[in-house]
């Protein structure tokens, strides 16, 4: 009987298929790797907010509505400022009245009663004028004495002197109170203006309006709830100033700088390239992520921020999406 002879091809093709499948293998493990560097979009957003605390009576708008500037997106109730204008107002009419009647002066009877008197005291100076030349004329012929003289021009001076006095009194009752009385008054009328101006201002703000264009993403209270000073009502996101970032490693530097235009795709977008450009770059700080090399004999690579802006209006984009870089 003949001896068989081993077959030994089985296992030499399974030493070739072991070969090939790891020299596959190295070749995937050990050639160079597509870099791979991925951000994410960003918007700027602004929150809308009053200076003077309130209720919240009314939202006029939805999260996800798109707004314009100057649109009324909610209303509050302040009736504490309220009742602040009412008192404004009532002070401003005294400080009115007070003005106005700084301005007029004394009432008419007033100026009357003070020409009625200034008409007396000039009869009376006449009187004492006509007593005096006579007493005079006897005294220069020899008929009055040195003394009835002196008597009567006294009277004379006192007669003139009350005459002034009355004229005096007459003029300030018909040109009314002193320069600075009516300025001191129209100050207070105009403090008082301006308080009513203030506290309007103060109502103003219980209306919200926005300041730019953009969507509604956040409304923080619910109508009928109270919001403090400066507290966030809702948030708008400026779609039309969106941005992406990217963490960039020192090692990976080289790779990008500021003003560079690059290429990146947006997954969300059905892989969608679009070109970006780089504004700027800044140290995330020793909080951030970074790569410990130290033990190698090398330096512990710290990471950057990159931002980089749309060259043109991606359609479609949203904050959140990500956007890939591909060295």
């Amino acid at each position: 009987m003949k001896k068989q002879t081993p077959n030994y091809m089985p296992a030499l093709i399974l030493i070739v298929a072991v070969v090939c499948l790891t020299a596959l293998f190295g070749f995937y493990a050990f050639s160079p790797q597509e870099e791979i560097l991925q951000g994410q979009a960003e918007v700027t957003e602004y929150r809308v907010s009053s200076k003077v605390p309130g209720r919240v009576a009314k939202i006029l708008v939805e999260e996800g509505q798109m707004v314009r500037a100057g649109d009324t997106l909610a209303i509050l109730e302040a009736p504490e400022v309220e009742a602040k204008l009412t008192q404004a107002q009532s002070a401003e009419a005294a400080a009115a009245a007070q003005s106005r009647k700084a301005k007029k002066g004394a009432r008419e009877e007033q100026i009357q009663g003070a020409y009625e008197m200034w008409q007396k005291a000039i009869a009376g100076r006449e009187v004492m004028e006509k007593s005096y030349a006579r007493v005079k004329r006897l005294h220069d012929e020899g008929v009055a004495t040195a003394q009835k003289l002196d008597e009567m021009t006294a009277q004379r001076d006192a007669a003139i002197a009350t005459e002034r006095a009355a004229k005096s009194q007459y003029d300030m009752a018909k040109n009314g109170a002193e320069a600075e009385d009516k300025q001191a008054a129209a100050a207070v009328e105009a403090r008082a203006a301006g308080a009513i101006e203030e506290v309007r201002s103060y109502l103003q703000e219980t209306v919200l309006i926005a300041a730019l264009d953009g969507e509604v993403t956040d409304i923080f209270p619910s109508v009928g709830e109270l919001v403090g000073t400066g507290a966030p009502v809702m948030n708008v996101a400026v779609i039309n100033k969106m941005w992406a970032t990217f963490n960039l490693r020192e090692d990976q530097m080289t790779w990008l700088k500021v003003n560079d235009v690059v290429e990146a795709v947006v997954p969300a977008l059905g892989e969608k390239s679009v070109k970006i450009r780089i504004t700027g770059m800044k140290d995330l700080g020793s909080y951030a992520a970074w790569k410990a090399t130290k033990a190698t004999g090398q330096y512990d690579m710290k990471t950057f921020q990159v931002k980089a802006v749309p060259v043109e209006k991606i359609d479609g984009l949203r904050p959140g999406m990500s956007l890939l870089l591909k060295r």
